[in-house]
């Protein structure tokens, strides 16, 4: 099999191959942790600062995307059917879904509100924005808690 069709095939879950699953699962996984990691540090970073800068967008940013990635791998995955839960996994992949969609629409309206606060530049502002943070950060662990969870016990 020529490179080219070798390299197709193992990323194409088109091409039927059953190994795409587990090829695409660990870098979906690295991504959604990335996200954690950098969407933690900004949002923790400017609770305990109590002033939005834009260093602490920069870094929802950079989560939000690396979130993303990750979950349109994991979108990626589950449309080959390759990663099944069963029972109560099952009913955590579908509260992790739900919630995973509106965790990201959050995330996107987070970055956007920073940069409009960031731009207008009034402290009162900036200084209170970190309770909005906390409050969208805590519902994204929902999703990737219940995912990594419900991952775990199908």
């Amino acid at each position: 099999m020529p490179e080219s069709m070798l390299v197709n095939h193992l990323v194409d879950p088109a091409a039927g191959n059953s190994r795409y699953p587990r090829i695409m699962l660990l870098p979906a996984i690295v991504l959604i942790t990335a996200a954690l990691i950098f969407y933690s540090i900004g949002v923790w970073a400017e609770h305990l600062q109590r002033v939005l800068k834009w260093w602490h967008a920069g870094f929802f940013a950079v989560g939000l995307v690396c979130d993303a990635s990750g979950t349109y791998l994991m979108s990626r995955i589950a449309a080959t059917g390759g990663v099944q839960a069963s029972g109560l996994g099952t009913g955590l992949n579908t509260i992790m879904a739900v919630t995973g969609a509106a965790a990201l629409l959050l995330m996107v309206l987070h970055l956007v509100w920073a940069v409009i606060v960031l731009l207008r530049n009034q402290e009162a502002e900036k200084s209170s924005f970190h309770k909005f943070s906390l409050i969208v950060w805590g519902i994204w662990l929902v999703p990737y808690f219940t995912g990594a969870i419900g991952a775990n016990m199908g």
